[in-house]
């Protein structure tokens, strides 16, 4: 089984977030990235589980700069085989699919896996608009991957309950919550990081169908309210006129 899993990078869930040149660009100054947790967590977990239960390999890919470099070689050391740098500026979502359809397309795979969405845009947008471009069936929001010879069996969490599909390879999978355990590398992985392939590929034409105007900070969190559960007539003028939710 060939399987290729998409890796994005992330800001640290503790960096202090800040905008520069007029809040139009992300401030990169003493940020620490890691690998978008949907991506590592559940998607290339759960793969090198199937590689290890029925044979294969693990690709990884990502769309960005040398900077990426760092978070591809801790996904080697977690357990993927090589790897797949496309050498440009992941711009938008479009613009990052198209990339890694591209490539995909002409490459075999038998499963195409991808966080579910990446922790600084929660966009959800690249797993289903490479389904599409790849001419691939997609399930999204998956919790559970279980696949027998060239069928996917997929659990996802719907309101009130779950629901199971059957998919027949090739398809692309998105991946969250419950698909997998987090793997921490180990120093054999560590050491076996250094020296597992990564190709770099430039990129192929495309176009960039969205730009960022303007970055903003969410509002600061103000203090807390407490209303006596007697006075529900307050708690309504409050929800209505301050909060503006009803």
């Amino acid at each position: 089984m060939k399987i290729l899993v998409c890796i994005s990078k992330a800001p640290d869930t503790t960096t202090k977030i800040s905008f520069v040149n007029n809040n139009t660009e992300f401030n990169n100054d003493k940020v620490t990235w890691i690998i978008n947790p949907y991506d590592e967590w559940y998607a290339l977990v759960r793969a090198l589980e199937l590689k290890e239960a029925n044979g294969g390999t693990v690709t990884i890919i990502s769309v960005g700069g040398t900077d990426y470099e760092a978070i591809l070689r801790k996904a080697f050391a977690i357990g993927a085989d090589d790897g797949v740098r496309i050498d440009a500026n992941p711009t938008d979502a479009y613009f990052v699919a198209n990339q890694i359809a591209t490539y995909a397309k002409t490459q075999g795979y038998d499963l195409v896996l991808c966080g579910k969405e990446t922790i600084d845009y929660n966009s959800s947008q690249v797993g289903g608009m490479i389904a599409a471009l790849m001419d691939l069936p997609y399930i999204s929001l998956a919790t559970k991957l279980d696949v027998a010879g060239n069928e996917a069996t997929v659990e996802c969490e719907i309101e009130g309950g779950k629901e199971i599909c059957s998919v027949k390879l090739p398809a692309v999978i998105s991946c969250q919550k419950g698909m997998a355990e987090a793997r921490i590398p180990n120093m054999k992985g560590i050491m076996a990081a250094r020296t597992k392939p990564l190709q770099v590929l430039p990129a192929a034409a495309s176009e960039v169908l969205t730009e960022i105007v303007k970055y903003e900070l969410p509002a600061e969190k103000t203090g807390c309210k407490f209303i006596s559960p007697d006075n529900v007539e307050e708690l309504v003028r409050l929800l209505h006129e301050e909060a503006k939710v009803i």
